[in-house]
């Protein structure tokens, strides 16, 4: 009997009210095992979302992990800040690095889990090479920088190759996947080796946002 398949949901708060940020995080807290935290710079990607103070004044009131990602042109600058500020995961864009080594390294040294992300357009065999030292690939499934867009349907080949590459070493590291993320394309997201689902309209956008994460639970089978 094949092993049925267990994923995560991580909703975006990039997708929430931000006049009622904590009111719609704790309607998640119960159902998401995750939340994900997209900062942007302007210049990285086309839009300014929010940074270290916004992180600092959550952390506080909530014990889900956070995932961060950062979408800025210079993330070894400010791993110290997001770290210090409470962020559990953090992960950069492979395109905005010299030596995404170092910058693994760095956030391991700042005692959390390190995460690589990569561009839709970037050829994904540009992360193999550091997928033996982190704890999460973050695949993005529509061009970084705004919420609310269609899934691209690349993006399964893309998947289904890191799941083979992390397979092949015996890494645990999370297959995370951020973009158009709903109930009709989680399926085959998950069935694709997808671990972690980003999602923010989806859950963000229904009435009932924890019954929205059950629902995209429920699609690993």
């Amino acid at each position: 009997m094949e092993k049925k398949k267990t994923v995560s949901v991580a909703p975006s708060i990039l997708s929430a009210d931000f006049g009622h940020l904590m009111k719609d995080i704790k309607k998640v807290e119960r159902e998401a095992d995750f939340l994900h935290i997209d900062v942007m710079d302007g210049h990285y990607v086309p839009n300014i979302s929010f940074g270290v103070p916004i992180i600092r004044s959550i952390r506080p009131n909530t014990d889900l992990i956070f995932d961060v990602h950062l979408m800025i042109t210079n993330p070894l600058a400010f791993l110290e800040a997001f770290a210090a500020a409470g962020s559990d995961i953090i992960t950069f864009h492979v395109e905005t690095v010299d030596d995404p080594a170092e910058v693994i390294r760095r956030i391991h040294t700042l005692g959390k889990k390190a995460g690589i992300s990569i561009h839709p357009d970037t050829d994904v065999h540009a992360i193999f090479p550091f997928l033996a030292d982190i704890d999460l690939v973050l695949i993005m499934s529509v061009y970084p920088g705004f919420g609310g867009q269609s899934f691209l349907p690349a993006a399964l080949g893309r998947i289904r190759a890191v799941r083979e590459a992390l397979d092949a070493i015996g890494s645990p590291a999370l297959i995370s996947v951020d973009g158009g993320i709903a109930d009709s394309t989680a399926p085959s997201v998950i069935e694709a080796g997808a671990t972690l689902l980003v999602a923010g309209n989806a859950v963000f956008g229904d009435k009932d946002p924890a019954e929205a994460i059950r629902r995209m639970k429920e699609c690993a089978g």
